[in-house]
């Protein structure tokens, strides 16, 4: 099933003199459970890209699909709710909230959601599980490493089984060790079916995706297959 597919995807800012096309043009279509890099320079259009695909913004032009619903124009309530259901976001500065405990950090998109009180905490118990946090869950983010911190912030992104994870530059404030640990966890939730489309301006980071996309002055220019070690293309 295809997840992500955008089309002639344009966003600009401003009139006349100031204005700029933050994003021109940009098919992409993503199917469900690749893993896909989103790669450029400062002002590429990586964060415009970022915002559109997130719900977080809307387009100028052109057309967005999110699991096979048409997301271009949708307003209100309907925005919100898209978002909730079908969206996990992973931030480079983990946005938990530093005077709740992980549990309650990773129950919170499931309070949005109204879901009630035990089956909040048994899918939040279950989601840090998922991540290697099981004996955290009581702990709140100044007690926990950098690391442990961005796992709490993927269970959150993933309580409520969306069928998108957005992160941006999820390994950006972790030192080599804790990074490798969240990119082995990104392979894990790959593998078992998650599709995510990570922002990012680390190679390494980059090469860890099946494929990527380069972004310059809002445009596409170069969509690459990631290779194996073997040097052989997927």
């Amino acid at each position: 099933m295809r997840v992500i597919e955008t089309r002639g995807l344009t966003k600009v800012f401003g009139k006349g003199e100031s204005r700029v096309e933050a994003l021109v043009g940009m098919n992409l279509d993503v199917e469900q459970g690749e893993w896909v890099s989103v790669v450029g320079t400062s002002g590429s259009g990586k964060s415009t890209l970022m915002g559109l695909l997130g719900l977080l913004d809307t387009p100028t032009s052109g057309s967005y699909s999110l699991n096979g619903r048409d997301a271009s124009h949708l307003k209100g309530g309907e925005l919100a709710r898209a978002r909730r259901e079908l969206i996990g976001f992973v931030f480079q500065s983990y946005n938990l909230l530093p005077r709740q405990t992980a549990l309650s950090n990773v129950e919170l998109p499931l309070v949005y959601a109204g879901v009630r009180g035990a089956e909040r905490r048994r899918r939040a118990q279950e989601a840090l599980e998922r991540v290697g946090l099981s004996g955290r869950t009581r702990h709140k983010p100044p007690e926990l490493s950098g690391g442990q911190m961005q796992r709490v912030a993927i269970a959150r992104a993933l309580v409520n089984g969306p069928a998108l994870v957005l992160a941006d530059e999820p390994t950006g404030n972790l030192d080599t060790k804790s990074g490798e640990g969240i990119l082995e966890l990104f392979d894990e939730l790959k593998a078992s079916g998650a599709t995510i489309v990570v922002v990012t301006h680390d190679p390494s980071v980059a090469d860890r995706g099946d494929w990527s996309v380069e972004l310059k002055d809002g445009r596409v220019i170069d969509d690459r297959t990631a290779k194996d070690t073997t040097g052989v293309a997927r």
